[in-house]
Parts: C-alpha cells; structure tokens; sequence
C-alpha cells in the first residue's frame, strides 16, 4: 500500500535545493505528483503531492530533510493529501497570460476578478516585481483554464482590463 502526503517547505533559496530535496524523497521511496517551486523575495517554497510507501512514516521523511544541510533553517510541514491526485478538466491549462508594466496596488484583484465573471479556473499564478528606472516593474503570468464558449470574451476583458491599467497584455494558447 501506499499513502499520499502533501509536503511543504519553505527556506532561504540557494542552489542545489530542489536537487537535494527531491533526491532525498526519491531516496525514501516517494514518488512525486503535482509539485511546486518558488523563489519568494529571499526564501524558497516547495510543495509536492507526494505517494509515500506505508512502511515509511511521516515523522522519518520529516526527520531525514531536516537532515539535509540545504534544509538547515526550513520549516517542513508533512500532512495527509485528503483530495482526489488527479485533476478536475478545470485544472488543464488551457491559457497562458502574461500581463506587464507599472507596479500599481490592486493588478492582481483586478485581473483575477475577470476569470471569476467568465467561470475561468487560475491553475498557477506568478507575480514579481522587477526594481529599476524609471519605475518598479511588475509582471504577472497567469497559467488559466477557459472553458470553451468564454474564451474570446474572457481573453478580450482581460486585455481590456490590462490595458485601463495601463499593462501590456500577451496571450499564448496552449490548445494542442
């Protein structure tokens, strides 16, 4: 038998974290489902849906990472993935959207608020802001689901939008 676990970290960023991380799991027998990785400001966050072997607990793999020196100052959190592995049709990304330009309170709500009208299903978010002259930067990639008779509406509200914000909006289908 086997056990699914969603393992979560967070620590200072440095080279080789994914890599040690991962091979430790591979090490303990896991095998990764849907896994995320960022660099936020200084610090790191992973998250992982892992399928763990019964015969290794909780308190082993949380005890074998922090053994790793890349994970020296980690807070690592194991719990129980209680969902379905796999993913609902609303999770297949079928947009990707890029909007850019100057960093303004409130872009994300504004955007976001659109998908929401149009039934859209936001599968992955990224922002960052770019410091510089003139101004700060900011961008924001948007990995989306549109359901099919709201594509064209949805893609022209979201430029609209990007535009009153005085953003540039770039759309890449990702339809096979």
């Amino acid at each position: 038998m086997s056990t699914p676990l969603r393992i979560s970290i967070f620590c200072p960023d440095k080279i080789g974290l994914i890599s040690a991380i991962t091979g430790k799991l591979f090490d303990l027998g896991a095998n990764l489902g849907d896994t995320n990785f960022a660099v936020l400001g200084t610090g790191a966050e992973y998250t992982a849906v892992c399928i763990v072997p019964d015969t290794v607990d909780q308190s082993d793999i949380e005890e074998q990472l922090k053994a790793l020196p890349e994970l020296k100052e980690a807070d690592i959190r194991i719990a129980p993935f209680d969902m379905q592995i796999s993913h609902a049709a609303s999770a297949n990304i079928t947009h990707r959207i890029l909007v850019e330009g100057g960093d303004n309170p409130g872009l994300v709500a504004r955007l976001t608020e659109v998908f929401v009208e149009f039934k859209a299903n936001i599968v992955r978010l990224n922002t960052e802001v770019t410091l510089g002259e003139p101004s700060d930067q900011y961008r924001i990639d948007i990995h989306v689901y549109i359901p099919n008779p709201s594509v064209q509406a949805c893609l022209a509200t979201i430029e609209n939008t990007a535009s009153a914000l005085q953003m540039r909006c770039f759309v890449e289908s990702l339809n096979s």
